[in-house]
């Protein structure tokens, strides 16, 4: 009955035939009235409890998601495409995998931390084989890739606690073969990202954060053994750093104290940021003065004035704690997505852009 009614009100309108109505659209040859195609997916939410750790890696038309499951000792395989996720394969690695990153398109890594390793994986038509198991002494948190080249690459690996951090070289051509040298940095060094620009002079680096030590630091690429340079230290505990998209600013999440900040990559200014008094445990950066803190079931966006005031904020719900959050145009329509790796719940997310758009304005 409800059909005919839309049926009869889009003749009666005299618009059935060309299907512009409101909830009429008519197929092609034929008087037969359809529903009007549904409002497109803002969000999915993955299957994946407690993943401490994950890295896209996207080409035309798909990304691929390595990402860990802490908790349950797995490291898994998801192919993102469209609005749609599918989980490829899954495969089992020591207790406590932390972080996971890509080599190449071919190659993906996790770091363990019962075993103590980077654990090496050949991925080939959706398929993660094990190849290699670098060794590394201590426990590690997070491995992020510094150079990747004619299949040699050189990996960071960090602690889950204690102060060394370890560089690795290893070589597709030699699988068995690897170079491990271990640095001292800081107390708890967590999360390192790779800046271009570094206070005081040209070049980049390696900054990252210390927990234990309450502080930033920060390395060349000159020189990645050494002595780290301290670059703002704090009351609270930083849990995270992220570089803007041009470098000019590193971006700190603080865990308390009701603010977060951010420090001037060209001439080591820090600018405090007014937060929530529960601070945030993840950071992602959208432009030079739009920021995206993450913290439990939330993501708190913030726009910025050029002394880090705050001129608005906005909102995006989300299904953990939303420690680890990825900048990607996932579904390749032009607009930046999040990527929301919950450490902890059963569930992470993807959050479609224009994500500014769509978050709710807070007071």
């Amino acid at each position: 009955m409800m059909q005919w009614f839309r049926a009869w009100a889009c003749r009666l309108a005299g618009l059935a035939l060309m299907g512009l109505a409101a909830g009429c659209q008519t197929q092609p040859g034929s008087g037969n009235v359809v529903q009007a195609p549904a409002a497109p997916v803002t969000a999915i939410q993955l299957a994946l409890p407690q993943a401490w750790g994950g890295d896209l890696r996207c080409t035309p038309g798909q990304c691929l998601l390595g990402a860990v499951e802490h908790e349950s000792g797995k490291l898994n395989l998801l192919r993102l495409q469209g609005r749609s996720a599918m989980l490829l394969d899954q495969q089992a690695v020591a207790y406590h995998p932390d972080s996971a990153a890509w080599l190449s398109d071919d190659w993906l890594t996790a770091a363990v931390e019962a075993s103590s390793s980077l654990d090496i994986f050949r991925v080939s038509v959706g398929h993660m084989a094990p190849v290699h198991r670098v060794a590394l002494g201590f426990a590690p948190r997070d491995v992020i890739v510094l150079a990747a080249q004619n299949g040699q690459y050189r990996l960071l690996a960090t602690p889950y606690s204690g102060n060394k951090v370890a560089i690795v070289d290893w070589s597709e051509g030699s699988p068995t073969v690897d170079k491990v040298r271990a640095s001292a940095w800081c107390e708890a060094p967590w999360h390192p990202t790779r800046v271009r620009q570094l206070p005081g002079g040209p070049g980049g680096g390696v900054a990252v954060a210390c927990l234990d030590d309450k502080k930033v630091v920060a390395v060349s690429e000159a020189d990645l053994y050494a002595q780290p340079r301290t670059l703002a230290s704090f009351d609270a505990i930083p849990r995270q750093v992220r570089p803007s998209p041009s470098g000019a600013w590193l971006y700190v999440a603080l865990e308390t104290g009701g603010r977060n900040a951010r420090i001037d990559m060209h001439t080591g200014e820090l600018q405090w940021i007014k937060a929530a008094p529960t601070g945030s445990v993840g950071v992602a950066v959208l432009a030079d003065d739009l920021v995206i803190w993450g913290d439990s079931g939330l993501l708190t966006l913030q726009r910025l004035g050029s002394h880090a005031e705050v001129l608005e904020t906005r909102a995006l719900r989300t299904s953990g704690f939303s420690t680890n959050v990825r900048l990607q145009d996932i579904d390749g329509d032009g607009q930046t997505d999040a990527l929301v790796l919950n450490s902890a719940g059963e569930r992470s997310d993807v959050l479609y852009g224009p994500l500014w758009e769509r978050a709710q304005p807070q007071p």
